[in-house]
């Protein structure tokens, strides 16, 4: 006797009802929140404006207090809802990184900075946090239930499967993407929906010294390296250098539109990567609408969170690793700072440090420090003898492998206190250099 035929379901049927169910106005999801609460928002281009708009309203009218949100790199949604002055009495904003939108409320202590290396803050949430609520913006459910957390995934998925209250709001413009980075109906409190467009969050406009420094580190990047681009404009100038090389991979913790570029152009494959063949990984992605239609139900996009992307453990699998990132400014014992400015903290640690350990430790891998030789029109050296008093070391000298500027690349790895400061010198501005050297004679470096 024959097999008999499974009965079939309508799976999607199930989960219609369920997701009509939970299904509700931003501000009845939000009634859940209960004063002093602890709240995580979704990252950057998660960031939900109905969700965080409803918060915020509850707080201005006195209606919730003493809310404790936390955020990483907040932008304009934030910026216009919880983080505007009008509701700051009945908010303690807390955030591991600082952007743009952060940064002057930081400096009057209106949003405290969190020192943090990324790759660990999934564990603060998981081991040292009490999470209530967790607001963030998705794609659209699927057949089988899921919604995909597309732009944001690093501490997002952690916040959302730790927090007792998880509230979605649903985005047709969200791209569904694959890898750790989908969560279930059955795992959700509320659905909002919000069909609005994403935030525009283009490449930066390149500078005039991009091409040199762009040209110099690609020209040190070989076939099948896999790499990570860190935030701001100079790790970016590197792509438009990289259209004649082959094979090459991504293990990022941005994925951005000069990535996008080059995988269609076939410059990268993945096709010899010794971790995720085939597949670009990355935990929070940025850009315009061509950038997140092309990531949109991909199979090569692949996102994970910040403890699997950022560990250095993780990405020293990789063979060939090649990580970029810029600094604010470098002293002539190779420490570098890329994260306090004029006296008070302008960015964060975010994954760098992560990936300058995992590069080097990687088969053939290597990291690359960017930097322009100058600020403020060539008034100010940015390689300077000492880091100043107040100034964050964001990178140990003992971490730091090439250093570039538009005057050149050098690698400092394995060199002494006196040839890495002639090294860093000879990468100056030629104006500075001769106050440079007299400053490492007094220090004894040569």
């Amino acid at each position: 006797m024959g097999r008999q035929p499974l009965a079939k379901v309508d799976f999607m049927n199930i989960y219609q009802a369920e997701y009509e169910n939970k299904l509700t106005t931003a501000e009845n999801a939000v009634s859940r929140i209960r004063n002093g609460d602890t709240v995580i928002h979704g990252v950057t281009l998660a960031e939900p404006p109905a969700l965080l708009k409803a918060i915020a309203e509850r707080a201005r009218v006195d209606d919730v207090h003493d809310l404790k949100i936390y955020s990483f790199n907040p932008q304009k949604h934030a910026a216009d809802t919880y983080l505007a002055a009008k509701v700051q009495h009945n908010i303690h904003a807390k955030s591991w990184f600082l952007g743009p939108s952060a940064r002057k409320l930081a400096a009057v202590g209106l949003v405290q900075f969190i020192p943090s290396y990324l790759h660990q803050v999934p564990k603060f949430i998981r081991e040292d946090m009490e999470v209530d609520v967790c607001v963030t913006t998705v794609s659209p459910m699927d057949k089988a239930g899921y919604f995909s957390f597309g732009t944001a995934n690093d501490l997002t998925s952690t916040a959302a499967r730790e927090a007792k209250i998880l509230i979605l709001e649903v985005n047709e413009n969200m791209p569904r993407v694959f890898g750790d980075s989908l969560v279930h109906i059955s795992e959700v409190d509320c659905v909002v929906e919000n069909h609005t467009r994403l935030m525009q969050l283009p490449a930066p406009a390149p500078k005039e010294f991009d091409a040199a420094i762009g040209k110099a580190v690609a020209g040190i990047i070989k076939d099948n390296a896999v790499l990570q681009l860190g935030i701001g404009t100079l790790p970016n100038a590197i792509c438009p250098y990289l259209t004649e090389h082959n094979d090459l991979g991504i293990h990022s913790e941005l994925f951005g539109p000069g990535m996008k570029e080059l995988i269609l152009n076939g410059n990268i494959t993945g096709r010899t990567k010794s971790l995720h063949r085939h597949k670009h990984v990355f935990a929070v992605s940025y850009g315009t609408d061509d950038t997140f239609e092309f990531m949109n139900d991909n199979p090569a996009m692949e996102s994970y969170p910040a403890d699997y992307v950022m560990n250095p453990c993780v990405v020293a699998k990789n063979d060939n690793m090649v990580a970029v990132n810029s600094v604010i400014e470098v002293d002539l014992t190779g420490q570098c700072n890329a994260e306090h400015m004029a006296g008070h903290e302008f960015s964060g640690t975010g994954g760098q440090l992560d990936f300058v350990r995992g590069a080097y430790a990687a088969k053939n891998g290597v990291s690359v420090m960017t930097t322009y030789a100058t600020a403020k029109n060539d008034t100010i050296s940015r390689i300077v003898p000492r880091l100043g008093r107040d100034a964050a070391v964001t990178t140990p000298r003992t971490d730091v492998h090439y250093l570039c500027t538009e005057y050149g690349i050098v690698n400092i790895k394995n060199k002494s206190v006196g040839e890495r400061a002639e090294a860093i010198i000879s990468i100056a501005h030629p104006d500075f250099r001769d106050e440079l050297r007299r400053e490492a004679e007094k220090m004894r470096l040569f």
